[in-house]
């Protein structure tokens, strides 16, 4: 799919700067971090200097710019991998500049992914506004993150908005961090679905609509984790989020498993508690351990609902299917 990076869900990846600060669990094993320190030479962290990029980096979007208007496509630009276009540390006139460069790269569209959304309003407004062809995502890892995060994300006017669920390190479930904090509102007539893929019903009494539905969320991206440190992902927060799209009709991308996968679901493979934990499926949870068991609620408890034993096999084995799909929604 892409020139210059192997991301799913991206033709390109331009880094206008790099550094940044962990801000949250899912940045606990940043690969960007790691990269940017071992390989590039730049400290990451809060109070570190951001280093801005090469004037050749910057010409390359309006390459790609033209050979998209010459191949009459649109090719997605994940913006940036290696910083985050809402930190705090970063000079306002960078943002301003990789603002202008998105404006003259109309035929491209810029994936903007944040952990750092109550910034997003005010820090683009300082920049001269966000630009229409800016798909505005942010990062949420857990419930938690969900809950606060998604409410500002919506607050933002952008043209697609979006949820990058990397790594996923736990349930979530999108009816249920929607204003009100509950999937049907209680102004309604009672038959909508007011929640954030599915949007407010123009039709309740408190917007006083014509009834059409609007959508909020526009696409989810979902994957677990990779790299050396990696957490497992249980199988079935991927699926409830694969529902929860497939019900609202918005776009699902499953990214990837991450290193690991799952060897034992102990409901369909071991309905009878018969198989040997103590050898063959133990929990070990030492940092270069290979096997793990996890519970739907994210813990190791043996007697957890929805028991499964992960093992460590490596993302190129683990791969991408999601119940023997290969999920590639994208917002058209």
């Amino acid at each position: 799919m892409a020139e210059n990076t192997k991301i799913e869900w991206a033709h390109h990846t331009f880094n206008g700067w790099i550094g940044c600060t962990k801000v949250g669990p899912g940045c606990d094993n940043c690969y960007a971090a790691d990269l940017a320190q071992a390989r590039l030479g730049v400290p990451w962290g809060a109070g570190q200097p951001r280093r801005h990029t090469a004037a050749s980096t910057w010409e390359q979007p309006r390459r790609w710019n033209r050979r998209a208007a010459k191949e009459r496509v649109r090719y997605r630009v994940f913006c940036s991998s290696l910083a985050d276009v809402f930190d705090n540390e970063v000079p306002v006139q960078w943002r301003s500049e990789l603002f202008q460069l998105i404006r003259e790269t109309p035929h491209l569209d810029w994936l903007l992914v944040t952990k750092r959304i109550g910034n997003a309003a005010k820090m683009a407004e300082a920049a001269g506004g966000l630009p229409e062809n800016v798909w505005l995502g942010i990062t949420v890892v857990n419930q938690v993150e969900a809950k606060r995060d998604i409410a500002k994300l919506l607050a933002v006017n952008a043209e697609v908005r979006f949820l990058s669920v990397e790594p996923m390190l736990g349930p979530i479930d999108l009816t249920e961090v929607s204003d009100d904090s509950t999937a049907l509102d209680p102004e309604c007539w009672g038959d909508c679905a007011c929640d954030n893929l599915y949007g407010r019903d123009a039709g309740c009494r408190r917007n006083g609509g014509d009834g059409r539905l609007k959508r909020k969320i526009d696409w989810v991206i979902c994957g677990g984790e990779s790299g050396p440190r990696a957490r497992p992902m249980h199988p079935d927060w991927a699926r409830s989020l694969r529902d929860q799209c497939a019900n609202a009709g918005v776009p699902f991308l499953f990214k990837q498993w991450g290193e690991w996968e799952s060897s034992l679901d102990r409901e369909r493979d071991d309905p009878d508690w018969r198989a040997n934990y103590t050898n063959d499926y133990v929990d070990d949870q030492r940092p270069g351990g290979r096997s793990r068991w996890l519970n739907l609620a994210g813990g190791s408890g043996f007697h957890g609902e929805r028991f499964h034993v992960m093992r460590k096999v490596g993302k190129k084995a683990a791969g991408r299917l999601l119940d023997g799909v290969q999920h590639d929604g994208v917002p058209l």
